[in-house]
């Protein structure tokens, strides 16, 4: 069975505070840890008040401070919000004190609306840097060259794996040109996954650190004892993105009875439409619906993503899911 990894964007749920999602994400993190997941990813956003992990290196040192042996990352960080030497100084220390359990997942978009990217003092064309950005940033985690004026430090010399994020054919185009995993954000953008797929394996050039091309895709679970009590969760998530489209984000909001009978035909259109990458329902569905993505997409691994407000029900959905897919334990490869 293929690996299962946990995607954490920190939620402030309704009636919450930041401080409580950082002591959920951690917790989260140290019983998937327990469950056998490989890895622990948190992603880049802004100006959304129903995630915290907008600081997202300074968290990655929480928790991975707080767990032992799984790997903790980006999911995430919009490197053209950064200059590279930064990012690669951050990751270099997060390297320093966790050898061998940083990962650092990069895309480009802004992680925002366009007035917060223009507060992060992110320029209008950013995005059509990506590569050359992700090319010096690479260079950083090398070994020094003579004459060479400006390293990381840390950073230069650390093993710090590098992956290419994205839900279009660009990112495919751009990880499969450097030899580097892919992961695709099918939890909320599936419409270009199957030609992304087929261009990132077709055009996969070897690297020194990846013989293979290597996908993984994004999935939202939500799992419970009854399909009912599943489904119940799964409205909080339907909740935060027709709030988003309607422009009242807010923080991340309780089960909803009947929610999908509120919405207008359009609006039940587009849910289907994004979140068609989610599995909902009890132990034994969760695991048929995984089996049919692993099957049809061919994905080395699954990133599951589980946008519940109460913490112990969505430590119970991850449980859950590990146990339908019987997570294996054994010591991960570097990627």
């Amino acid at each position: 069975m293929i690996p299962l990894s946990v995607l954490d964007l920190a939620p402030i749920v309704e009636g919450g505070d930041a401080a409580q999602s950082f002591r959920n994400s951690l917790d989260l993190a140290r019983h998937a840890e327990r469950w056998g997941y490989r890895r622990f990813w948190l992603a880049e956003h802004h100006n959304i008040p129903s995630v915290a992990s907008a600081a997202t290196s300074v968290l990655i040192a929480h928790v991975a401070g707080g767990t032992s042996t799984i790997r903790v990352g980006a999911g995430g960080i919009m490197l053209p919000n950064h200059a590279p030497l930064i990012i690669a100084e951050q990751f270099g220390t997060l390297a320093s004190l966790f050898p061998g359990r940083i990962d650092l997942g990069l895309g480009r978009a802004p992680g925002s609306d366009q007035l917060t990217a223009q507060a992060l003092r992110r320029l209008p064309l950013a995005g059509d840097s990506f590569p050359q950005d992700v090319l010096e940033l690479m260079g950083y985690f090398r070994d020094p060259q003579p004459g060479q004026a400006v390293r990381a430090v840390p950073g230069a010399g650390l093993d710090v794996p590098i992956w290419i994020l994205g839900s279009s054919l660009f990112g495919a185009q751009l990880a499969a040109a450097l030899g580097v995993p892919f992961a695709f954000a099918s939890h909320f953008a599936p419409a270009m996954l199957d030609q992304a797929l087929d261009t990132y394996r077709a055009q996969f050039r070897p690297s020194e650190e990846n013989a293979r091309p290597y996908v993984m895709l994004g999935v939202n679970v939500f799992a419970a004892e009854t399909e009912a009590a599943a489904r119940r969760l799964f409205t909080s998530l339907q909740q935060a993105f027709i709030n988003l489209r309607r422009g009242r984000p807010g923080p991340l909001r309780p089960p909803a009875d009947g929610f999908e009978q509120t919405l207008a035909p359009f609006e039940r259109a587009m849910l289907a439409d994004m979140l068609s990458y989610s599995v909902v329902g009890t132990h034994h569905q969760v695991r048929a619906g995984l089996d049919a993505i692993i099957e049809h997409t061919g994905a080395d691994e699954l990133m599951i993503a589980s946008q519940i407000h109460d913490h112990a029900a969505r430590l119970a959905s991850y449980e859950i899911a590990a146990a339908a897919m019987a997570v294996p334990v054994a010591a991960s490869p570097r990627t």
